[in-house]
């Protein structure tokens, strides 16, 4: 039934704009209860072909199905990974607390402990510089940074393969900022030049933060593409 009813709404035999006949006369067209029309109707709202409002009829708003689309990760390594041709120098790497403000930027409690890395990533053929990051990750991963790969790879990576903390869940922010002041000169730009900051957030599977980057990018160096895949049928 939800087949002939869109076919028919594709054809145009309700323009988009009208109404359907009413229940009782589609159970009559179709000889079929109530209960079987609901679920038909529902099934074609859902496909983005009608409205349905209590107490109103329902209203045909497109000819066509929504087409849905996917976007499908095979790793967190997806989620805005970096050429395999940058790497990171480390500037700042220490020990820290978290006070008020950074506590409130990072997510963790005051006066709990941190391991700061803080480093440009360049790009290895032509040395430009691309991107500043702050890495705040857990005191205990401190080590990490003394292994031969430690510029090559992403951070969460080498937590993971050293010592066996995996990502249960990741959240990703993105907005555009004036670069502050002491950003902007590891950067070779002006006070408040545009940058786009990407901050991401890593937990594991008790949920806890153990990872939290904030990287500020300069203006036209650095572009993040997602492809999506229209679903199958759809």
């Amino acid at each position: 039934m939800a087949n002939a009813l869109a076919q028919r709404i594709h054809n145009g035999d309700w323009a988009v704009g009208s109404n359907l006949p009413s229940e009782e006369a589609l159970c009559a067209s179709f000889d079929a209860s109530r209960h079987t029309l609901r679920h038909a109707l529902q099934t074609i709202e859902s496909d983005g072909l009608v409205l349905r409002r209590q107490g109103v009829p329902t209203q045909v708003i497109s000819r066509q199905k929504v087409r849905r689309f996917t976007q499908s990760f095979n790793s967190p390594i997806d989620i805005l990974s970096y050429p395999r041709n940058t790497y990171r120098k480390n500037i700042v790497e220490e020990f820290i607390e978290l006070d008020k403000p950074l506590s409130e930027m990072i997510g963790g409690a005051v006066g709990s402990s941190w391991y700061h890395i803080g480093g440009i990533r360049k790009q290895r053929d032509t040395e430009q510089v691309i991107a500043w990051t702050d890495i705040y990750i857990l005191p205990q991963f401190a080590s990490l940074t003394s292994e031969p790969e430690h510029s090559q790879v992403m951070v969460f990576e080498q937590i993971e393969k050293k010592y066996g903390t995996r990502i249960d869940r990741a959240e990703v922010d993105v907005y555009a900022v004036g670069a502050p002041a002491n950003i902007a000169k590891k950067l070779q730009l002006r006070p408040h030049d545009p940058c786009l900051v990407i901050v991401r957030r890593y937990f594991d599977d008790q949920d806890k933060l153990f990872e939290i980057t904030f990287t500020y990018h300069p203006e036209n160096k650095y572009t993040y593409k997602m492809e999506f895949k229209s679903g199958v049928g759809n």
